[in-house]
């Protein structure tokens, strides 16, 4: 099954349901159900932003089905998303859309840049 990696508190807000899009530099012609990884790199200024102490790294976390990729080409677009992707441009501007978005019992593992394969 495909894995994609996304820093906490990101996965967190993911498998939580309050982010239905994640942002991208690159866009995929991947869609389907795909694991969320959590990395072993935390973003800490998301991770106070969004209250979070401590979260699980290293580790698949959950899952959710990319529907569809939206291209941001104006500001306008982008922070009409905002509560729905929770960041800013610097994580790209390709929005992955996410639906039926859950938690798993954490599967320890590392992770891989772009989608990967978790066998």
């Amino acid at each position: 099954m495909k894995a994609l990696s996304l820093k906490q508190p990101f996965a967190e807000l993911v498998v939580s349901g309050k982010k239905t899009i994640e942002l991208r530099k690159w866009n995929t012609r991947f869609r389907g159900e795909f694991l969320i990884h959590a990395s072993q790199n935390v973003d800490q200024e998301a991770m106070e932003k969004f209250g979070f102490d401590t979260l699980p790294t290293g580790c698949i976390v959950g899952k959710a089905t990319l529907v569809d990729v939206k291209k941001y080409n104006n500001d306008k677009e982008f922070e009409n998303d905002k509560d729905k992707h929770c960041a800013s441009k610097e994580w790209g501007l390709h929005g992955f859309v996410l639906e039926n978005a859950g938690r798993i019992p954490p599967v320890y593992c590392k992770g891989k840049l772009n989608f990967w394969n978790y066998n």
